[in-house]
């Protein structure tokens, strides 16, 4: 059990515009979204923009809390915002093996949240099981839950602008959109 951890806040760029992205991981969605933050981070500069994500579990995406979890596991080991990443990258990458058909069915139907632990430590390579096991993780589980909440964001993608919920984006939308809208 580990008793003195830190979850890498999941953060990128530095600037002064502050671009919040609420994401579920297999969301398809929010994949799409998520391939394009590191392309739109260098496009518009380190210095220009803070890149935040912000995870928003959904219950009909049915191991979206047990995902989330590992997420926030590999936050806290070494590198831990870019293990999260790796985690993120590899549950998108292989997205069918962590959603149930039509959210109710198929194979996942008797995959165990142990199992899914697994396949993502295989996909990632990172050793996620200690991590996970951290009694008090669910506090930064809940921290993004509460603020996704207070935001009155319930659906993924869900972006943010400087504090302000862009309802006029969308995870289809090209990077030279995204670029246009966070610079009005």
């Amino acid at each position: 059990m580990v008793n003195n951890w830190r979850a890498d806040p999941l953060v990128w760029g530095h600037g002064p515009t502050v671009f919040e992205v609420f994401l579920e991981p297999t969301c398809p969605f929010s994949v799409r979204a998520l391939g394009k933050l590191d392309a739109l981070l260098d496009q518009v500069g380190e210095d220009r923009l803070t890149v935040k994500l912000r995870l928003q579990s959904q219950p009909w995406h049915m191991y979206s809390g047990v995902i989330v979890r590992c997420i926030l596991a590999a936050s806290t080991l070494e590198n831990g915002k870019a293990a999260a990443k790796s985690v993120m990258a590899a549950v998108a990458t292989h997205r069918e093996e962590f959603e149930f058909d039509r959210h109710c069915g198929g194979p996942n139907l008797e995959t165990t949240p142990s199992e899914i632990i697994r396949r993502i430590e295989s996909y990632s390579g990172l050793a996620l099981a200690g991590a996970f096991a951290i009694p008090d993780l669910d506090r930064e589980v809940k921290w993004h839950c509460k603020y996704a909440r207070q935001n009155g964001i319930h659906v993924s993608p869900t972006f943010m602008i400087d504090g302000l919920v862009r309802s006029d984006m969308s995870s289809g939308d090209s990077i030279a959109d995204w670029t246009s809208r966070l610079s009005a």
